[in-house]
């Protein structure tokens, strides 16, 4: 010990404790919870808050504690006289789009993205560039064109027309079968309205993030697997069967989820391509919300509905997932 050391300070005089060091490790998880909760959990809080309100005939929504728009949900306006299933429809019809979607999606992309893994590491960069400037397409610009290319005056149906196909399928006998499905009138193909052109769209929206979502899985596969395979007389198909497919189980179920999540909210597309009869929950909420309908409480049964309808599919997901993984 020093001198200076044994020195006490004057009389009166304390010494300062000395300061903690500022540190943002702290306070920056503070802040994003703070972020999240604000961003994220109080609207949904307010949605869920709005669902009990009461509509007011001819005004406004008020401030209320009520079930009958989720009551108005399950069993329609006219219960208990009548029952009527209108909007469990919408949300059958929601399912229904985003399951063949998602579906059509992920069995296209799946060869493409294989043959993607093949190509050298330069053509694969420039094809994931492409892919991902892609997504920078909004989903009006992408309906817009599909409206185009299945407009029955301008797009495919014309060049059918024009060509003589229409003609050939007449004489071969598949234009009435294209009748049956919705696909064609008495003189030409169409497009529009149909579920074909729906569900087409919807998945040409998602088609790159398949892709995108299963190039990791599908590029770490080991070529040796599928080349020995083949040195025992097996054939591409029985390779992708017994081979690639159990090997990228898991990410294909996952992308597949993923997918279908994601188009539950599609709007656009519905609106342009599907019958009016056959529209899904998420253009119903915008009809309440913002449409004709103004019944803000009403739209918001539906969003809740179609979230935790959403989420108990997620849950099944990770559900069978692991149950998958444990087997």
């Amino acid at each position: 010990m020093s001198v200076a050391d044994g020195i006490d300070p004057p009389l009166g005089e304390e010494t300062a404790p000395a300061r903690a060091p500022f540190r943002w490790s702290r306070v920056l998880p503070w802040g994003l919870t703070a972020l999240i909760a604000l961003f994220c959990v109080v609207p949904f809080l307010l949605v869920i808050a709005i669902s009990f309100g009461r509509k007011i005939e001819g005004a406004a929504w008020v401030w209320d504690f009520t079930f009958e728009n989720y009551q108005r949900f399950f069993v329609g306006t006219l219960w208990p006289d009548e029952v009527t299933f209108l909007y469990l429809q919408q949300l059958g019809y929601s399912f229904w789009y985003a399951v063949i979607a998602s579906i059509l999606a992920v069995i296209t992309a799946l060869p493409f993205t294989l043959a993607l893994t093949r190509l050298s590491r330069r053509a694969q960069a420039a094809w994931l560039v492409f892919i991902l400037s892609s997504l920078s397409l909004s989903e009006v610009f992408i309906v817009m064109g599909w409206d185009i290319l299945l407009s029955n005056n301008s797009g495919l149906p014309a060049l059918f027309k024009s060509t003589g196909l229409t003609d050939w399928l007449k004489a071969v006998g598949w234009f009435d079968t294209l009748r049956e499905w919705g696909l064609a009138n008495p003189r030409n193909v169409k497009f529009k309205t149909s579920e074909f052109a729906t569900i087409l769209t919807m998945s040409y929206l998602v088609w790159p993030y398949s892709v995108i979502l299963l190039y990791p899985a599908l590029s770490r596969l080991d070529p040796s697997l599928s080349e020995a395979a083949r040195t025992m007389g097996a054939g591409n198909l029985t390779v992708l069967r017994t081979v690639t497919l159990p090997s990228v189980r898991l990410p294909l179920f996952g992308t597949t989820l993923l997918l279908f999540v994601f188009l539950l909210g599609t709007y656009v597309a519905i609106t342009v391509f599907a019958d009016p009869s056959k529209h899904t929950t998420a253009v119903a909420i915008y009809s309440n919300v913002r449409g004709a309908n103004l019944n803000a409480p009403f739209g918001a049964t539906q969003a809740v509905i179609l979230l935790v309808s959403a989420s108990v599919c997620l849950v099944l997901g990770h559900t069978l997932n692991r149950w998958s993984e444990a087997r």
